[in-house]
């Protein structure tokens, strides 16, 4: 049976679909991680194909044992912003990049355990009761506005890491970007159905090749003759109490991505989640979360996204996903393909991931039309959103009168919004407030 399916030629051609979805996903995280780490170019090329192999390994995995489902698993978007704002954070405090990498490490290890034991004991359900709408909706709104702020700085030309200190914007790359993102916005609103999935690629394609004419290549990155691991790259494990609690905490708030993406489609597949199809997902991404921690990767989770490439293609098959991912896969163990794609301009690259973002608005609405706001309950999101934003805006050196095992937790407005939101939701019951005046309202207008 799954060869008759192999031998489908509809099934490669989704697959091809597949391939570009997760592509446009993957491309740009291991770059900009490499980027801000300050790593040499050999590495950078090494993560790349790296992070194709290990991704295209877990879609598989997951498609086949996990929840079996046409959910892509990748790196997760939580992690790759909270790992971007603690570089810029560090270096404004003064931390060394090796000792930040190398707590990052210990941090990812332990949130690996974590959700292992999550997967294992089948808690997931139980934690999905403390997300609830409200949590979920100041979750998207701040994850969109900590990842548009990082994006816009890329597609400005401020480039990322230690290099960002004393650095200008660049009008000439600026417009080059700010025009990428407006072809992609335009291709993604009017071009037709069959046209509009590939308007991230195209934006790439595109942009690349502009800016290749325009500016010429970027410094070439040292091409690697032959593909090899090295163990944290980021930095040897070490111990900073303050990098470590942010970590594991990002590491438990990621958990939403797999309620959101299985929760997401169940409606698609006709079924509920199952509790089997929670442990097995949960141990999975736990697995390569650990992997990610050993190999200097951004951690892993199911990609809720998948959710939209899903319901805009109709490709519900778990072969066509097979098949992209093993083409990616394919892709990560040919190191001229890891070093041809090591080049995207990182300002290109963040244009196209500022438009595909903006999204996250809609997610986060979406969850706030769940709860029938009032002037008394207004505060269970206000407060979380509010705290959160302006915490993001507030420079580095603010914080240094903080504790250092605490500093790098209240300086992410995106980590403080969240915990806000989840004791303020968990600890209220806000559906009682409000009810009582508007009752007493009601009765008073119908007494007149």
């Amino acid at each position: 049976m799954i060869i008759k399916e192999l031998l489908k030629s509809s099934n490669w051609i989704s697959g091809l679909q597949w391939l570009f979805f997760i592509f446009t996903n993957i491309v740009v995280i291991p770059i900009t991680v490499g980027a801000a780490f300050d790593l040499p170019g050999g590495k950078i090329v090494n993560l790349l194909q790296l992070s194709f192999i290990v991704t295209g390994l877990a879609c598989i995995v997951q498609a086949f044992i996990g929840h079996k489902r046409a959910i892509m698993e990748g790196q997760s978007g939580l992690w790759w912003g909270v790992i971007l704002t603690l570089c810029n954070t560090a270096i404004a405090q003064g931390m060394s990049l090796t000792e930040l990498g190398g707590s990052l490490t210990v941090g990812i290890i332990i949130s690996a355990v974590l959700t292992l034991i999550i997967g294992l004991t089948g808690i997931g359900p139980h934690i999905s009761n403390l997300f609830k709408p409200a949590v979920m909706g100041v979750f998207m709104f701040l994850f969109g506005c900590q990842l548009i702020g990082i994006f816009l700085k890329g597609m400005l030309g401020i480039p990322f890491g230690n290099q960002a200190q004393g650095a200008h914007i660049d009008l000439s790359i600026s417009l080059l970007s700010i025009i990428i993102a407006i072809i992609v916005i335009i291709v993604s609103i009017k071009a037709p159905p069959a046209i509009r999935k590939y308007g991230l690629l195209i934006g790439i394609i595109l942009g690349w090749i502009a800016y290749v004419l325009i500016f010429k290549s970027e410094a070439a990155v040292s091409e690697a003759s032959s593909f090899s691991l090295d163990l944290f790259p980021l930095g040897k494990p070490t111990w900073n109490t303050g990098i470590i609690i942010t970590t594991v905490l990002a590491g438990l708030l990621n958990t939403a991505n797999t309620f959101g993406a299985l929760k997401g489609t169940d409606e698609m597949y006709k079924s509920e989640t199952t509790k089997t199809q929670y442990r097995t997902s949960f141990t999975i991404t736990g697995i390569f979360t650990a992997i990610a921690g050993v190999f200097g990767l951004v951690p892993y989770s199911p990609y809720v996204s998948s959710i939209g490439f899903l319901s805009q293609t109709g490709i519900i098959k778990r072969i066509p996903f097979v098949l992209g991912g093993f083409m990616f896969l394919v892709m990560g163990l040919i190191p001229p393909v890891g070093h041809f794609f090591s080049q995207l301009p990182l300002s290109i690259g963040s244009a196209v991931l500022f438009v595909s973002y903006l999204l996250l608005l809609n997610s986060s609405f979406a969850f706030f039309k769940q709860i029938e706001f009032n002037t008394l309950n207004v505060y269970r999101s206000a407060v979380p959103l509010f705290v959160g934003i302006v915490i993001m805006t507030l420079p580095a050196s603010y914080f240094e009168t903080i504790p250092s095992f605490i500093r790098p937790l209240l300086s992410s407005g995106l980590m403080v919004g969240i915990i806000l939101s989840l004791i303020l939701e968990n600890l209220f019951k806000w559906d009682r407030y409000g009810k009582t005046e508007k009752i007493q309202s009601e009765s008073e207008n119908m007494a007149s």
